[in-house]
């Protein structure tokens, strides 16, 4: 599975079942998820612990 299609999948799930509240959940996740990532091996990392 591509992460193209997985992503389609999503959105047509959200846009036929009227799920418009799980996107702001999913956004902030991924846009976690993508802190975790690119700060894991810079100086910015300590920083981002104590937020936590």
């Amino acid at each position: 599975m591509s992460k193209i299609y997985i992503l389609k999948e999503l959105w047509d799930f959200l846009r036929v079942r009227k799920k418009w509240w799980l996107a702001p959940i999913l956004i902030v996740l991924v846009l976690l998820g993508a802190l975790i990532v690119l700060t894991e091996s810079t100086a910015v990392a300590p920083f981002v612990y104590t937020l936590f």
